[in-house]
């Protein structure tokens, strides 16, 4: 095949090699703003993009462009309106970062119960005895709630009931009891709050997710519970987040992702002892990079030989 496939951010070696294998040529792009990707699109037949924005000019400015291949799950850097408008494919890599972002949830969630984070800079600080005030707790018969079942929402679910025998309990608004596993019970929204001693976030940004936690929610969550945020920052109230960890309301949170990234240095989640922070890092192994390039360059390969793409997010006039 022929075709030309531009790459804003680098990706991993093995979805580059993919490409060039089966005779794409790749154009490693000149930087990450709409302006930069808008000149450097204009002879490209392909987008394969992690986190930079594609809107509206992007998307016009590349008259040959055929497939804006996402790096990840999520989209919501693309204008996928306007692409279907303009006949261009969006994919995205579910099945990629399923295992990463699971394992990542379990370790978070294990860390918050243990006080991994304070626990270390005690000792760096040469407070051995930290640990006598500050107690972890086990996660065995604990109540982990589950906001989002898809495939990582899955995954969480079964490692905690299998490794650490917790409760899983799972909202979303199609759920049924029917397409749960035997190891969760279904929970209302309300109930998903008041009951859990973990609460674990794996749903997309979408205008009925952003900032869905907030709040009231935060009133009704036990003074022990942890919130567990490794989905999209949006999808939480940072302000309330910050407050409700502040005041008591809630024991703390591990956070891996905010409204803002890199997040301003002000923002109050940073300066509290009870919330653990990461740079968005629970797709971040070198086994889910590969996953992922691979994946969306095979999307790229079909839709550039005339064939469905597996991943489709929009439906496009062709």
């Amino acid at each position: 095949m022929s075709g030309k496939v531009l790459i804003p951010q680098d990706i991993a070696l093995e979805g580059k090699e993919f490409l060039t294998e089966r005779g794409y040529e790749i154009k490693m792009g000149s930087g990450v703003s709409e302006a930069d990707i808008g000149r450097d699109v204009q002879d490209c037949d392909a987008i394969l993009l992690r986190t930079a924005p594609v809107g509206k000019a992007v998307l016009e400015a590349g008259k040959n462009l055929k497939i804006v291949a996402r790096h990840g799950a999520g989209y919501n850097n693309i204008d996928l309106a306007v692409a279907s408008q303009l006949g261009i494919w969006v994919t995205n890599t579910p099945d990629a970062t399923t295992t990463s972002v699971a394992e990542f949830t379990i370790g978070a969630i294990a860390a918050a119960a243990k006080r991994t984070v304070l626990l270390h800079k005690a000792m760096l600080d040469s407070n051995f005895y930290y640990k006598n005030s500050h107690k972890g707790m086990d996660l065995y018969q604990k109540t982990l709630g589950i906001i989002g079942f898809g495939r990582i929402g899955r995954e969480v679910a079964k490692k905690a009931s299998l490794a650490f025998d917790m409760k899983v309990i799972a909202y979303g608004p199609h759920l049924t009891e029917d397409s749960l596993p035997d190891y969760v019970s279904l929970a209302s929204w309300e109930q998903i709050f008041q009951q859990s001693d973990f609460i674990s976030l794996h749903v997309p940004l979408t205008s009925g997710t952003s900032e869905m936690v907030g709040e009231k929610e935060f009133d009704l969550m036990k003074k022990s519970a942890y919130l567990i945020n490794c989905a999209r920052g949006e999808v939480v109230c940072e302000l309330a987040l910050a407050k409700a960890v502040e005041s008591g309301k809630i024991a703390g949170a591990f956070i891996d992702v905010f409204h803002q990234e890199p997040p301003q240095k002000d923002n109050p989640l940073l300066s509290l002892e009870q919330v653990v922070v990461t740079p968005h890092m629970a797709s971040n192994t070198e086994e889910c990079m590969i996953k992922m390039a691979v994946q969306a360059a095979a999307q790229i390969d079909l839709v550039l030989s005339g064939k469905r793409p597996s991943w489709p997010v929009n439906c496009p006039v062709l």
